[in-house]
């Protein structure tokens, strides 16, 4: 059996599904695909923590599917834009998990990721499946990826 390490970049996901289809991503499908006939040695959902309620009911439903939820705090800079995102921290965590799993699954269409796929394939020796927004997912992602599969009505809320 398969062995899987699942890296979601939660702000990523939410807003190019938002943008792309006015729809949520469906993690408990994503799930059930993902993991189908695979053992699961560990699945993060990294997101940004605003502190408010729907949020936290968000993050209780993701605890709930089987992710450990891990949470930066939301920065609001002096000149109105924001910062949050998770992208060392999902690097160095799939670096760690790489020698435990046979796949690495990363729910993200950043380009930044495209790097890391590479070095998961070229030097862990695992398969590496990009799970995005086809629109707005970076190119060079997609072609490091072993397997990309689109984010489409398949994978959203109805």
């Amino acid at each position: 059996m398969q062995k899987v390490a699942i890296f979601v970049d939660v702000q990523n996901v939410y807003y190019t599904a938002r943008q792309a289809y006015g729809k949520n991503f469906d993690y408990n499908r994503f799930w059930s695909q993902a993991t189908a006939n695979r053992q699961i040695v560990k699945a993060f959902a990294y997101a940004i923590d605003r502190g408010d309620q729907k949020q936290k009911e968000f993050q209780h439903i993701l605890r709930a599917i089987g992710f450990e939820v891990k949470l930066k705090p939301f920065i609001q800079r002096s000149d109105g834009s924001a910062k949050g995102d998770w992208d060392v921290g999902i690097t160095l965590d799939a670096i760690e998990y790489a020698e435990q799993a046979d796949v690495i699954v990363l729910v993200s269409g950043d380009g930044d990721f495209d790097i890391l796929a590479n070095k998961m394939r070229a030097v862990h020796g695992c398969k590496v499946e990009v799970y995005g927004v086809p629109q707005f997912t970076a190119a060079s992602l997609m072609n490091e990826a072993s397997e990309f599969v689109a984010i489409d009505h398949t994978l959203l809320l109805r």
